[in-house]
């Protein structure tokens, strides 16, 4: 992988064949686990400047240049996690000559709180080609991390790593880009402009000369009516003129938040009173399932079913497939197709073709419904197959979840050819919750899609679809909680471990469902030392879950105050969903334990509520029930600082290994669900 210093460039073909579509990754990690930021795009025309706010592309308006810039979401790493950001270079449009990268910081935070910020950009292939560490970001909170823009027809890309004291809006004004006046606060900007840490940008190191950069914050830019150019920046930013003694103080204005990408249709959360006689009439469906008996049947019709609405709802399949380096263009799918592999023919599930510009983008698809397991010797003839025909990815889609560093099926990759297959995963978890986020919060682009992808959903989370999501501990489980009991489990066990991995995938399905429904990021907090690879961190958890007899978790979601924290105790049978939440700054500490139980009022009596005190043991804790009446006992009798309190629910664990009623995938959902129903929505409400 090419590392980058801060100014550097270079051409997207000198490192690799397959950059027609690329994939940009924007890194971090927290001591914390609970730094976050948000990415943005935006795509300049020739005068360094947005066509219009379409070209803006964050959160509120995902996909930009006619499909060919798309935010894929945020991917959990060892340390962090990665936000990352598909690019189908062949396919932005020709007036646009640079596309930015940048990431922002929210509610007063600073990147300075985060660690090991970093971009990487790999190829259609998944190879990673650019690395670049973006250092100095102290005190800003918004980074330009880099850019990609043409030269001679070809596309380069250039680490930059400038910040700006402004943030998100201070950027995308500066571009071009409008912003609401009447929009949400975010963050006050009541101090000065802050000097940019680009101010000592060293020349870039590739072919195209040392070029001044375009993006300058405005803050500390100013225009020559005259010439039309912009002066140096000056080192250090000038003092603001104090107040005279008749001045009123400044009154900080709420920074501004670009605006939202035009309306698209979504389906209303409550359904439409039906007009049958009785509750025994089904509606009739688009994809029924009651007539399926056998695997083969789930298998080809799930298939069929997700390729079909891939096809005819661009934006699912493009959801689906810009992570797999597709471009964005036309797309068909095949089912039932039969491919020459020596003497036996080879009969792959599906094949999905992406057309752009005459160029052919060609993915080979293997399905697993039901629990069942994928065939190694099967993946490999696809992957053989593929590199052959010059097709560029194998798709895999079962009910497992993939882990970062432990791929589900090991093949073997033939170096010598010149053509690479890159094999990718899906789980079926990952499916229904791209549905779900587009039909029910971000939005498509007709009524008519989004029925469709109605039917979908209705036909995935049907019983006897198959397509349930990781739905089995392993054959693990079992020996694992009886050697606890036993007290006979050792360190470095390798049933231990297997647990440890299905633990991780059964946490981050938890994430996938959540946040499908809510419609925010939910992601797995995975705290690790810096450095340490996957299969590490999962080693040292399963020495630890023989040590300790307890699985544990946590969940960050997007505007709560704290991290959902799960613990699973093998030795009691109790699931444990707790979170911390930060003491209020203003009152009494009576005041203070007052507002927490008034806030609780809707929660469930059995809640446990624990006062976190500074630098000492845990301080009182009691329930909600026993608290509600005598808030005092929440108070520290040696008068100590309260830092914050924990609350926390407790629930009586599933046995089995499965997601039946009793089984323990199950009864984890179901602590989870309550536990934010019932706890996480009453703490983000507002204290009365």
């Amino acid at each position: 992988m090419h590392e980058m210093v801060k100014g550097a460039n270079v051409g997207l073909a000198t490192l690799s064949e397959d950059v027609g579509s690329v994939v940009v990754s924007l890194g971090w990690s927290s001591t914390t686990g609970e730094g976050d930021a948000d990415v943005s795009v935006l795509l300049l025309d020739g005068d360094g400047k947005v066509r219009s706010d379409v070209d803006f592309c964050f959160y509120n308006n995902p996909v930009a240049g006619n499909g060919s810039v798309q935010l894929l979401g945020k991917t959990p790493t060892a340390d962090g996690s990665e936000d990352r950001i598909s690019f189908d270079l062949d396919a932005v449009p020709q007036d646009i000559e640079k596309v930015v990268v940048a990431a922002s910081r929210y509610a007063g935070s600073r990147f300075g709180e985060l660690d090991d910020l970093r971009l990487t950009l790999a190829d259609s292939a998944g190879d990673g080609l650019v690395r670049f560490a973006v250092e100095g970001a102290d005190e800003v909170s918004a980074v330009i991390f880099g850019e990609l823009y043409r030269r001679s027809g070809e596309w380069k890309f250039r680490a930059v790593g400038q910040g700006y004291a402004s943030g998100l809006a201070g950027l995308a004004t500066d571009y071009g880009v409008d912003i609401d006046d009447d929009a949400e606060q975010e963050a006050p900007e009541a101090e000065a402009p802050e000097p940019d840490m680009a101010a000592e940008q060293p020349a870039a190191t590739g072919q195209d000369g040392p070029e001044p950069p375009a993006h300058v914050p405005a803050q500390s830019r100013g225009a020559d009516p005259v010439a039309g150019a912009a002066p140096e920046p000056s080192a250090a930013p000038q003092e603001p003129a104090a107040p005279g003694p008749a001045d009123p103080a400044p009154v900080p204005k709420p920074a501004r938040r670009p605006r939202t990408a035009k309306k698209k249709v979504t389906l209303p959360r409550t359904a439409k009173k039906s007009l049958a006689d009785n509750d025994t009439w089904r509606s009739a469906r688009l994809f029924p399932v009651s007539a399926l008996k056998s695997d083969r049947e789930r298998e080809t019709r799930a298939t069929s079913v997700v390729l079909s609405v891939m096809a005819q709802v661009p934006e699912f399949g493009r959801r689906l497939t810009a992570g797999f380096g597709a471009p964005a263009g036309r797309m068909e799918t095949f089912t039932e197709v039969t491919l020459p592999h020596g003497e036996s023919p080879r009969r792959p599930d599906g094949i999905v073709r992406v057309e752009r510009a005459g160029k052919l983008w060609t993915a080979l698809v293997e399905t697993k419904t039901n629990g069942n397991a994928l065939k190694p010797d099967q993946v490999q003839a696809y992957m053989d197959i593929a590199a052959r025909r010059g097709y560029e990815a194998v798709i895999t889609l079962s009910n497992d979840v993939a882990l970062e560093g432990s791929p589900l099926v090991d093949v073997r990759i033939d170096r010598r050819r010149k053509h690479k297959v890159a094999l990718w995963h899906l789980s079926w978890a990952e499916v229904v919750h791209q549905a779900q986020m587009l039909i029910r919060h971000e939005g498509v682009g007709n009524a008519a899609h989004a029925w469709l992808l109605q039917e979908l959903l209705q036909y995935l989370q049907h019983e006897n679809s198959g397509c349930h999501g990781f739905q089995n501990m392993g054959a693990a489980w079992v020996p694992v909680r009886r050697g606890i009991d036993e007290e006979t489990l050792c360190q470095g066990d390798a049933q231990a471990l297997e647990v440890i991995e299905n633990w991780e995938r059964l946490v981050r399905q938890v994430c996938l469902r959540l946040g499908g429904e809510l419609g925010q990021k939910v992601l797995p907090v995975q705290r690790a030392r810096r450095g340490s690879d996957p299969g590490a961190r999962r080693t040292e958890l399963a020495d630890r879950l023989c040590e300790q007899g307890r699985l544990n978790a946590e969940i960050r979601i997007e505007g709560t105050p704290g991290v959902l924290a799960i613990t699973a105790d093998l030795r009691t049978g109790k699931l444990r969903t707790s979170i911390e939440v930060p003491a209020e700054e203003t009152g009494y500490p009576l005041t203070r334990a007052k507002r927490l139980v008034r806030r609780l009022a809707e929660a469930p009596a059995d809640l446990h509520i624990e006062t976190l005190v500074d630098g000492q043991a845990p301080g009182p804790r009691g329930t909600l029930e026993r608290l509600r009446p005598e808030p005092a006992d929440l108070l520290p009798k040696d008068g100590a600082q309260i830092t914050g309190f924990r609350l926390s629910l407790f629930k009586g664990m599933g046995n089995g290994r499965g997601s039946a009623e009793t089984g323990f995938i199950r009864s984890v959902d179901e602590a989870v669900d309550r536990f934010h129903a019932q706890v996480v929505t009453c703490v983000e409400a507002p204290a009365v």
